[in-house]
């Protein structure tokens, strides 16, 4: 029962770092697959420039408020890609931003989306506006503000460390569930593994609070700058819930890893009952004792009435050896 005993306390632990290995395998695959819905779906930043392409040559400012200004430099950049009749440097109707690379494609009239184009995998990818649109013909200080180029500037740099704090979070995961296996046998293994699950832990919810607050901040930007142009921007909420989930399994993996380096030690209960003798005490003589002919012997020499005292029976005589 010892090691069924160590196998259940381990089991819970165990399950939640495979729920959060598969939370954080999802969110590293969002938009590598556009024919897969799920990976489709899963996106940390989406643009959506179809209101500005409806009618790329609407007067804006006429809908203005009045604290607010055209930037007749980036506008007309807009109107060129989006009235490009290269279809590779065309305005797309939305952009989605993964971990690895970026989705565009076009929305119909029913409001459905369609893929397509995809980028290549990058290592350290940002999704920078300025290459995507094909506005880099002229001084990227012409084409934003200062808001917004800041804003991007500070994207790409904060990008690097999530990027590798995602990285780092995955492998680790990877060792926690293959050095979980040696707790089952003690109590050690519990403890190396649950040092593994902590510094898992603080990787993996500082790729969560970076990713967030990083895309948020994108987000922000764009509304601010690109929204009297149509140009919406939202952050990915179905990346963000598997995101914080995730999280949420590898802290509880930690909690319980703890908890397993405590309790269920794996050895078994059962103990020998090992019963002493008390010295100077009378045990019965097997039977037949010294033989045929030592007993007959001994019969002999034995007086004919019992003396008192030495283990009678009734009238039969039942011999004892003295026992130290």
């Amino acid at each position: 029962m010892g090691k069924l005993g160590r196998f259940a306390c381990i089991f819970t632990p165990m399950a939640l770092v495979i729920a959060g290995f598969i939370c954080l395998s999802l969110v590293l695959s969002g938009q590598m697959n556009e024919k897969n819905k799920i990976q489709r779906d899963l996106y940390f930043f989406k643009a959506d420039t179809r209101e500005f392409n409806d009618n790329p040559d609407a007067n804006f400012e006429s809908n203005l408020p009045d604290n607010v200004e055209i930037d007749n430099e980036l506008l007309k950049a807009l109107q060129e890609a989006a009235k490009s009749k290269d279809t590779n440097k065309q305005l797309k109707d939305f952009y989605t931003v993964g971990f690895w690379n970026y989705c565009e494609g076009d929305i119909n009239d029913k409001g459905e989306e369609t893929i397509t184009f995809c980028s290549e995998r990058k290592n350290y990818f940002w999704w920078n506006p300025v290459d995507v649109w094909e506005l880099d013909d002229s001084a990227t200080q012409k084409i934003f503000p200062d808001e917004m180029q800041k804003g991007l500037d500070a994207y790409r740099k904060v990008s690097r460390w999530m990027f590798a704090s995602f990285i780092i979070a995955f492998f680790l995961t990877l060792a926690e569930f293959l050095i979980g296996f040696t707790a089952i046998f003690s109590r050690w293994g519990s403890f190396v593994t649950t040092i593994v699950s902590t510094a898992q832990s603080l990787f993996y919810f500082s790729a969560a609070v970076t990713a967030t607050a990083m895309y948020g901040s994108l987000v922000a930007v764009f509304e601010s700058v690109l929204k009297p142009y149509n140009i919406k921007a939202t952050l990915g909420k179905n990346m963000l819930a598997t995101l914080w989930l995730g999280v949420a399994f590898a802290l509880a993996s930690g909690f319980f890893w703890l908890i397993s380096t405590c309790c269920c030690s794996g050895k078994s209960d059962r103990k020998k009952v090992v019963v002493e003798k008390t010295p100077y005490t009378y045990e019965r003589v097997a039977s037949p004792y010294m033989g045929a002919s030592g007993n007959a012997h001994q019969m002999h020499d034995l007086p004919a009435h019992p003396v008192a005292g030495h283990g009678t029976s009734g009238s039969a005589y039942e011999p004892f050896r003295h026992g130290k």
